[in-house]
């Protein structure tokens, strides 16, 4: 916000929650720029409220809150945060891996409820990780990323991607295969795809029942991905073994979601990239796009740069 404040004039939401739609069009109708999170919806409807607006810089790597077609059409270009937070992301997929594996929030729970009595032979058993065979679902700098971790658990790592990446495999080992043989064979199977119309509710009842009933699912990429209902019946009935999630379907999950029930699955807040380093730099990169759009500027980091080359 320093460096925002030293450019420009700006109007700033200070609650917790995110702004009531009615505040932000109030507030777009006389501004030349908007800085958001993947919290804000900002759709044609709301753009057109906002006759000067310039650029959108969304404080994230995803932009799936944002209409980008409407956007171009508007001459309005629109910026993101990518490639900051690969590693710290791929940092907590790993370890809500583990969490899961080995049964951590159960055990914390059970000590916090007085229920640690002894040791026992068959207390908490989990799954070992080191040796086991990992499956992801997106090969992109984060799915890489968790690649190259795993290596260092001597998983097997098998993948698929509608884009095959042969560079990647070479340099990490990886095997090549189609999401039937992923959702078949691993013993984890991690996500880490943009979220698109293909991809709403990719993995769902059909999915689940093709999966190994030791197998643990990962998602850290956005909560649509998984129909949920699904992961409960197939959490609920061992179908799967556990489930470890940072996103859910709606965010924040409702307090009286049925996969609060269950404790064979750990859900954490949408916290993946919540390292003081990496939010930080975050905040940075949306600020220098917010400032490089208003200046008429290219954008570090534009998703639809074509606008500022329409400008010129």
């Amino acid at each position: 916000m320093d460096r925002i404040n030293s450019y420009c004039d700006a109007k700033t939401w200070d609650g917790e929650l995110p702004p009531p739609r009615d505040i932000i069009i109030e507030n777009i109708a006389s501004s030349d720029g908007l800085l958001c999170l993947l919290t804000d919806k900002i759709d044609a409807q709301l753009m057109d409220k906002g006759p000067k607006l310039k650029v959108i810089s969304n404080c994230a790597v995803g932009f799936d809150n944002i209409d980008i077609d409407a956007a171009t059409k508007r001459g309005i270009v629109v910026g993101n945060t990518p490639g900051v937070l690969t590693e710290t992301t791929a940092d907590f997929a790993f370890a809500l891996m583990m969490a899961a594996a080995r049964r951590v929030a159960e055990g914390d729970r059970n000590v916090r409820a007085g229920k640690w009595k002894t040791w026992g032979p068959m207390i908490l058993l989990g799954q070992d990780v080191y040796g086991s065979t990992l499956g992801i679902i997106g090969m992109g700098r984060i799915g890489a990323a968790v690649a190259r971790r795993a290596k260092g658990f001597g998983m097997k790592i098998m993948y698929y991607d509608v884009i095959r990446q042969p560079q990647t495999e070479k340099e990490l080992g990886l095997e090549y295969v189609e999401i039937g043989k992923v959702l078949a064979e691993s013993d984890f199977i991690t996500l880490h795809t943009n979220l698109s119309p293909q991809t709403h509710h990719l993995i769902g009842p059909e999915q689940f029942k093709r999966m190994k009933r030791n197998c643990i699912l990962i998602n850290t990429s956005r909560g649509p991905i998984v129909d949920n209902m699904a992961l409960y019946e197939a959490l609920r009935d061992g179908t799967i073994a556990y489930a470890a999630l940072d996103v859910t379907e709606p965010e924040p999950i409702p307090i009286d979601h049925p996969l609060l029930t269950l404790d064979n699955i750990v859900i954490a807040p949408h916290i993946a990239s919540a390292s003081v380093a990496t939010r930080t730099k975050m905040g940075l990169m949306a600020a220098d796009n917010l400032i490089a759009g208003l200046k008429g500027e290219m954008l570090p980091n534009p998703v639809n740069p074509e606008v500022l080359g329409n400008r010129s």
